[in-house]
Order: structure tokens, then sequence, then C-alpha cells
């Protein structure tokens, strides 16, 4: 196990791995907060999950705006800046957020908050896309959802154990942690940002930001995030709507609810890694229809079973469908951006996350409170098919450009008989 884990270290650049340990540590300081922040919500201000869900919508709107200028500025200024602002600001406005006292300052300030802390979002993606290879970039960003959900069974693990006694101690770890993260990468990350090209060195900011033009005419790419658009709603359903309908219409409390996120994360750790080597060399876009036809099955599945052991192996069916889209779209994504406008293009893929989350989970409540429960997963496998159509559609146009295909490494010759 040490040389294989020798051999994976020295196939990826020094700076990647600085990617992946801060990465993971920023990620245990976030879900340590994350799972709770709505229960923090309705038990600091006495309010319902309604005005909850509002100040959640308020970060995501807000996000949205920050997200798109943060890829304007990592295109113009690069990305270490941009990533080092973004962490400070997380500590400071996570500080902000635990010594509020009023659910009116709250508003505005998620509002403010959510402008700023996903400004440099875009800066991550382009970050990775500069330091790997398109040959490493889906087994790196594999490597980091594994790191992800590993960080997801240690961060709510503690979080829950300290919210029992101080949810101010959340807010005050999650600061220094952010802190933490914010002097190993100044110290040891330096700039990645590729040399800009002649025609775009002295673009101005606001021409920086009119280059958006040029993202949003990459039909190939737009369609790209509109399917991804459609496949992340369905997605997002897992976290946000899940718990309540499994409560609700079939008795299931949210420790079993946890119990399913847990094997979900546990699947990722044990073999996404080698699910991202085997599709390594397979056509990028047929991964993605593939993975989204294991959403459609799984997520239909809610709508028509009822014991526990059934729904345990519909997360399984969707965790299979995740491991093998999450690496897949961020490599594509990365591979349609051209080096100087990575940070705009992957400000706009950062809308296959953003934009559902303003308007799935209220979308999902209104199905969930005046229709059929079930119906919710029938329309999220009717459009995860969309999806794959889509993605089927994008691959007999661009799939077989070189941009999309990690050709295989040579068969070696066998030594010939002495």
């Amino acid at each position: 196990m040490f040389t294989r884990l020798n051999k994976l270290y020295h196939e990826f650049p020094p700076r990647f791995w600085i990617i992946v340990l801060t990465f993971f540590i920023d990620s245990v300081g976030g879900t340590l907060l994350f799972p709770f922040f709505s229960l923090y919500i309705t038990d600091k201000f006495n309010v319902g999950m309604t005005q909850a869900g509002m100040v959640l919508a308020m970060f995501s709107i807000f996000g949205i705006i920050g997200n798109m200028i943060g890829g304007a500025l990592t295109d113009k200024f690069g990305r270490r800046k941009l990533i080092l602002f973004g962490l400070v600001f997380s500590a400071l406005s996570t500080l902000t957020l635990g010594l509020v006292n009023s659910l009116a300052v709250l508003f505005p300030l998620a509002a403010f908050i959510g402008l700023l802390s996903d400004v440099s979002g875009p800066a991550h993606q382009a970050m990775m896309a500069d330091i790997l290879t398109e040959k490493q970039r889906q087994e790196g960003f594999g490597l980091l959802r594994v790191v992800r959900n590993l960080a997801w069974i240690i961060g709510p693990t503690i979080g829950g154990f300290l919210a029992n006694r101080s949810f101010m101690l959340l807010f005050v770890i999650d600061a220094i942690v952010s802190c933490i993260v914010a002097a190993i990468f100044y110290w040891y990350m330096p700039e990645t940002k590729p040399e800009a090209h002649a025609d775009t060195k002295h673009e101005s900011v606001w021409n920086t930001v009119l280059g958006y033009r040029i993202v949003l005419k990459d039909f190939a790419f737009m369609a790209f995030v509109v399917a991804a658009i459609l496949m992340g709603a369905v997605y997002q359903q897992m976290y946000n709507s899940l718990s309540v309908f499994l409560r609700d219409n079939h008795g299931i409390d949210p420790q079993g609810y946890g119990f399913l996120m847990t094997t979900s994360a546990i699947t990722v750790i044990l073999f996404q890694f080698s699910v991202t080597r085997i599709i390594k060399y397979r056509p990028p876009f047929v991964i993605m229809a593939l993975g989204t036809l294991f959403y459609m099955l799984g997520f239909s599945m809610f709508g028509f079973v009822s014991v526990y052991w059934m729904f345990m192996s519909a997360i399984v069916v969707i965790t299979i469908g995740e491991m093998l889209i999450m690496p897949t779209s961020q490599t594509i994504a990365a591979n349609f951006a051209p080096e100087e406008m990575r940070g705009r293009y992957m400000a706009i893929f950062g809308l296959t996350w953003l934009l559902p989350s303003t308007f799935a989970p209220m979308l999902a409540g209104l199905v969930l409170d005046n229709f059929n429960p079930n119906l919710l997963w029938y329309i999220g496998g009717i459009l995860c098919a969309v999806a794959a159509f889509a993605y089927w559609m994008l691959y007999l146009r661009l799939g077989m450009e070189k941009r999309f295909i990690v050709a295989p490494p040579p068969k070696e010759e066998p030594a010939p008989a002495s």
C-alpha cells in the first residue's frame, strides 16, 4: 500500500497536494457548521424553516452575483489573491454570523456575505485547471471528491458534539480553520495564472467582464451548463427535500436519513478513485449521459419504494452516478475553457450548483406540500432523462474532439527474447 500511495503522490505536482491538504482542512471546518446552520437560525431566532430557507436563499442569490464578479477578477488579477481574500473574508464573516442577535440584521448580512464569499469560487476551479494537465484533471477532481466526502464524515460528527454545548463554538472553530488554510496558502502556494496573452494583458476590468459575452456565445458549453443545471436541481433534493420526504411519508427519522448520507460518503471514499481511473479514457459526454441515467433511476426509485433497504439501494445507485458525473463534469468545463478565460468559464459552470440552490428547494416544497409527494421524484426522473439526452447529443457533436478525449498511454512492447 505504501508503494501505491507513493506512486500516486508522484503522479501529481506538489502544488496539487497543497490544494488537497487545504481543501480537506477547509472542508472539515465548513462541515462543522453548514449542516447545523438552519438549526442554529431556528433555535436562536425562534423562527420556522420558512424564514431559515429565506436566509439561505439570500446567500445563494447574491452568491451568483459574487461568483460572476469573481470569474472576471480571476482572469484579470490571478487566482491566489482571490483565494486568500475569500479565506480571510470567510473567517471574519463566520464570526459575524455567530455574533448577530437580530433576524432583521441577518438578512442584509446574508446578502453581503453571499456576494463576497463566492468571489473566490472560480479562482479555485481555475487554479486546478492551471496545475493539472488534461490527462490528470479527471483523477485530480476525483481525489478532491474523496477528500470532500471524508470531511463530511469527520466534520458533522465533531460539529454535532460541539453544537450540543455551544453553537458559537462552531463559528469560532470554522473561522480559525479558515485562517489556518489562508496561512498555508500564503506561504506555500504561488500564483498559477498563465502569462497574459498579448491582446488581453492590458485589458480593462470592464472589458474583462464583457468577456462573458464570449462564454455565453459558446453554444455547446452553454448547452452543457443548462443540462447540468437540470441535473443539479434534481441532485440537490437529496440534501434539501429527501429528509423531510422520508420523515413525513415513510416515518424514517433524521438518524435513518443520516445513515443514508453516510452510506453515500463511504461509497465515494472507497470507490471514487478506482471508478475515475476506469472511466479516464472513455468519452466524457457518454460518461455524463450514463451517470445521469443512474440519477434518473435512483431518484425515481424514491417515488416507488417504501422499504428502508430499497431507499439505501436508491442512494447507492445515485452515488454511482455521482462518482461518474462529478469529476467528469469539472474536467469537461476546464477543457472547454481557453486558458485566458478560465475564471469566467468556471464562473458560468459554477451556476450549475448556485442557480438550482435558489429555486429547487422552493419548487420542491410546493410539490411536497400541495401534490402527491411521489410526484417530486417522478419529475426528477424526467429532468434527468432530458439532461442525459442533452449530453448524448453533445457527444454526437463534440465527443471526438481532441480536447475532450484523453488518449491512453501506449502499450509497452514486450522485451525481445534473448
